[in-house]
């Protein structure tokens, strides 16, 4: 998938997941306090991607990602090839 792609598909879920106007979706929209989540929903978000993408995302890694823009460059260098 291209990153273009990844990003289209991440901000579907968002969309859904935090009832977002799709236009508010960019690259710098931060999890917390853009769309003031909370663990719980950020847990939530994870387990979506990881279905949605097929990919493995470690607790670890799950911390790490803040913003779309890092949620998008994770899931394009964990694609499975």
């Amino acid at each position: 998938m291209t990153k273009e792609e990844v990003f289209n598909k991440i901000s579907d879920i968002i969309v859904d997941h935090f009832d977002v106007d799709k236009a508010k979706v960019t690259n710098e929209l931060n999890f917390k306090t853009d769309l003031n989540a909370d663990s719980i929903d950020i847990v939530e978000f994870v387990l979506e991607l990881e279905d949605a993408f097929g990919a493995e995302i470690s607790d670890e890694d799950a911390e790490k990602l803040s913003t779309v823009g890092e949620a998008v460059d994770f899931i394009v260098a964990n694609q499975k090839k």
